[in-house]
């Protein structure tokens, strides 16, 4: 593979898969080849894997390497989808998904099909090519239906070490008695919100409307919830010492509603960047392209 070449990248979620091209000499996504297909979360496997490789085929003809943002539990290593019990993808467990996209891009490679976890693959992105690019110590946050996180240090992921987090992952961390993301998510916010008097909107947009319009309770909504990340988080920027919190997610396209709460949650970290993503379609995309690009990306920084 030349330095020049661009890599095929997957961001594939629970009801769709983007794909493009990533140049990796320029750490760009290529616009034109940009494309999205959705699905439900409870298609048959022979309907997910027609999306999910046809999109890999569509956006990446003629390349030979692709790198995979995928949520977990899955066998990155193997490439090997092990998602059961969460609502989203099932039908895909025990998929060797490395086999099922090399095969249909004509990759002989085993190696050149890698996967990361898709909060890791974010906050990769955002280094390499984001808000966090110049930071050495970062920790990302998605904040959507979930919570997703990624702790990166010099360009490596950590994700087990006393400083970080299992797994790297704040979803599994107990928090007020229960999950976190009953409280941390799409409908935690909803649920501070209330659903009493059909006051609660279908969608988180529709309530940051209201709340941008000036309805007090919507906007303490969000301040309820960017107080609970600010909480959960706060410990693990204590011992892992970032100087850049990056977060991205559906929910950060309402950062203006967010962001105060948030920072003030923080303030205490007077070195601490507190940002939103520059990339939040991207950055998933870019990480999982900069992971499968070429070079030992276990030991150092990929440059």
């Amino acid at each position: 593979m030349a330095s020049g070449d661009p890599i095929a990248a997957l961001d594939i979620g629970g009801t769709h898969v983007t794909a493009a091209r990533v140049h990796v000499d320029s750490a760009s996504v290529e616009p034109e080849s940009r494309l999205r297909r959705e699905y439900r979360p409870d298609e048959s496997r022979e309907e997910l894997l027609s999306a999910i490789v046809g999109a890999a085929v569509t956006a990446g003809a003629g390349l030979r390497r692709c790198g995979v943002a995928v949520p977990g539990p899955f066998d990155y290593t193997n490439g090997i989808c092990t998602i059961r019990g969460v609502g989203k993808l099932e039908s895909l467990y025990g998929v060797d998904l490395r086999r099922e996209l090399a095969d249909a891009m004509g990759i002989s490679d085993d190696g050149a099909v890698r996967f990361l976890n898709d909060a890791e693959a974010f906050v990769l992105g955002e280094w390499w090519a984001g808000a966090a690019s110049g930071h050495d110590r970062v920790i990302g946050l998605t904040l959507g239906t979930g919570l997703g996180s990624g702790f990166l240090e010099g360009g490596v992921l950590v994700d087990d070490r006393s400083d970080v987090p299992p797994e790297g992952s704040l979803y599994l961390v107990p928090f007020r008695g229960g999950q976190v993301e009953e409280v941390v998510s799409s409908r935690g916010l909803l649920a501070s919100y209330g659903t009493d008097a059909g006051l609660a909107p279908a969608e988180v947009v529709q309530l940051a409307d209201r709340a941008r319009a000036g309805e007090q309770r919507a906007r303490e909504a969000f301040a309820d919830v960017a107080a609970a990340l600010g909480e959960l988080v706060l410990p693990w920027v204590r011992s892992f010492q970032p100087t850049c919190l990056v977060v991205g997610g559906s929910i950060a396209r309402s950062w203006d509603l967010l962001a105060p709460t948030l920072v003030s949650e923080l303030a205490c970290q007077t070195d601490l960047t507190v940002t939103r993503a520059a990339n939040l379609d991207d950055a998933a995309l870019l990480g999982a392209a900069r992971h499968a690009a070429p070079g030992d990306r276990a030991s150092s920084p990929w440059i």
